[in-house]
């Protein structure tokens, strides 16, 4: 399989969507589009040592939904992406997050886009103040980790870094 971009360059610090022509094995020729990210993307789990996990409320526009996610965001160009998931934390929850270390990372949207997202685990954090930025979350709770299957079947936690990382942290991280 071939596959040829026809698009403009777009901004080094935004998403940009390009128009690629892929030749399939066939010889077929189609076009598809693809929504480019410039910065990798990184979540952040937290605990507590007590079962809870620290979530954020949001509403998210595109949607037009509230619910409860885990800190994410971009890294900056040159970030290291524990660091970033770091700082998202604090920017998000006013906590700041004790050690941090990788989970998994995956593509986000491997069928329209080159998105992906690295995982972290923070055990502990230490509350420094209110969200730097308030406009990330308007509630910063410790919710039981026992309530986070619930809470996703009733969509409230319904964004897909949030699930991918709390399901993992669940299935494969969670101490015994």
């Amino acid at each position: 399989m071939r596959v040829t971009a026809h698009s403009e360059p777009g901004s080094p610090d935004k998403p940009n969507e390009d128009a690629i022509a892929i030749v399939a094995g066939t010889g077929k020729r189609f076009e598809h589009h693809v929504v480019h990210f410039p910065h990798a993307s990184v979540t952040a789990v937290v605990t507590d040592g007590h079962d809870r996990v620290l979530l954020i409320r949001r509403h998210r526009f595109i949607t037009g939904r509230w619910g409860w996610e885990v800190s994410a965001g971009w890294a900056d160009a040159g970030e290291d992406l524990a660091a970033a998931a770091r700082r998202e934390v604090e920017e998000e929850t006013g906590y700041r997050p004790g050690p941090v270390r990788p989970m998994i990372a995956y593509n986000a949207l491997s069928g329209i886009s080159d998105m992906r997202f690295t995982a972290f685990l923070a055990e502990g954090a230490e509350r420094i103040g209110p969200p730097s930025d308030p406009g990330e979350s308007s509630q910063v709770e410790w919710v039981p980790l026992a309530d986070v299957p619930r809470l996703a079947a009733q969509e409230q936690i319904q964004d897909g870094p949030s699930l991918t990382a709390l399901t993992y942290y669940l299935a494969v991280e969670r101490p015994p």
